[in-house]
């Protein structure tokens, strides 16, 4: 079910004007709107991905479908795109949100950490698993992340950590650009993907790194992606769209066997990063 924003709160960086919207759930959404000047289809890419990284067990803010109605338009009147020329409004109806992790009052969320606390994120090896993700999903965007001090068990199942231990941990965000964006492509460009900070890579030796989430992507059920397909908002879907997106996931669906190659193909090809890998 979606949940109904509520109040608007600020504009986030970035080419697809996301805003910082509260929401009758209690909780706070980074929300994409259908009218982003990107294209349309990156909700779809959001909406897949975020399913995706889900059942891969790789930490991520939730993703929701947010509501605006008319009142909230009618009172938020900064909830607009915009764009050099002029401003394009949002529309009433359902938009893609990924949850801010906590309230933004209270809660520091960073986009950077200096090396020494970088070393010390708990979920580091995520990088490993977001990686196998990108090359699956053809990422042509580099790769994006959030840092916070939080609990681990709020966001990583069977951590092995007491239930109260806080600790620095890294939220995979910003997928709009899975599947090439609005081109619905697989361009398998070696050097696409890549987190800006090689160090994150520096304990990958083997494809053996990349598990258990490269087992996960071999293994992915089909129910996973008729899932997908049947919750997936139709609004969404722009007018040749709908005949598109199936094809979409079933090609998604065939390069599960391809990942460990294509993996093998960009450690290869960027040896800056993965310092430590072995081609044998």
């Amino acid at each position: 079910m979606p949940v109904l924003a509520t109040r608007f709160l600020r504009h986030m960086r970035g080419g697809a004007q996301a805003h910082l919207l509260e929401a009758g759930d209690g909780y706070f959404y980074v929300t994409k709107f259908r009218e982003n000047p990107q294209h349309l289809r990156i909700l779809v890419n959001e909406w897949i991905s975020a399913r995706l990284i889900e059942y891969l067990q790789i930490a991520a803010p939730p993703a929701a479908v947010v509501e605006l109605d008319q009142a909230f338009l009618g009172r938020e009147r900064d909830v607009k795109i915009r764009l050099a020329s002029h401003e394009t409004p949002v529309h009433a109806g359902w938009h893609f949100g990924s949850r801010f992790p906590g309230h933004p009052d209270h809660e520091a969320v960073y986009d950077y950490l200096p090396d020494s606390l970088l070393g010390q994120i708990h979920n580091l090896r995520h990088f490993l698993g977001i990686f196998a993700f990108d090359k699956w999903t053809a990422n042509s965007d580099s790769r994006q992340a959030i840092f916070v001090r939080q609990r681990v068990s709020h966001w990583i199942e069977d951590s092995g950590q007491p239930p109260l231990k806080k600790s620095f941990l890294a939220l995979m965000i910003d997928n709009g650009y899975a599947f090439d964006g609005p081109h619905w492509e697989f361009s398998d460009n070696p050097a696409g993907g890549f987190y800006f900070r090689p160090m994150v890579y520096n304990g990958a030796r083997t494809l053996d790194d990349f598990n258990p989430w490269l087992r996960r992507i071999q293994e992915a059920p089909p129910e996973l992606f008729d899932g997908i397909l049947r919750d997936l908002p139709r609004s969404w879907l722009g007018a040749d769209d709908e005949a598109a997106v199936e094809p979409l996931i079933e090609r998604l669906y065939r390069r599960r066997s391809r990942v460990a190659e294509l993996i093998e193909t960009s450690a290869t090809a960027r040896p800056s990063c993965f310092t430590a890998w072995s081609a044998a």
